[in-house]
């Protein structure tokens, strides 16, 4: 179950967009950008809802949209230690692959 994940923060490393992530519940995250990397102003912070999908045992679909009209998809990969990120930004669509650290 995503219960698994509640309470825990990890940083996402997707090269130039750095941020860290925090499960605050199996639908609700909250999240700090350290480095935007042209795509997110640096310190942005937000608390999002999530729609996080259990594929197997760690891995998850997570997607959510923010307040300023973004939406992320991701494929987070703890068992591995990787990410893979489809974000959309004023309606241009991004495709980034990282790691993932507990924080």
């Amino acid at each position: 179950m995503t219960t698994q994940l509640v309470g825990r923060s990890f940083r996402f490393d997707l090269g130039p967009l750095k941020v860290r992530f925090t499960f605050d519940s199996p639908s609700q995250g909250s999240f700090v950008v350290e480095e935007g990397g042209g795509l997110a102003p640096d310190g942005h912070a937000e608390t999002v809802t999530l729609d996080l999908k259990k594929i197997r045992d760690g891995v998850y679909l997570n997607s959510w949209t923010e307040a300023g009209g973004a939406t992320v998809t991701h494929v987070e990969d703890f068992a591995n230690a990787t990410l893979y990120s489809n974000v959309t930004v004023d309606g241009h669509l991004y495709h980034l692959a990282g790691t993932i650290t507990e924080a």
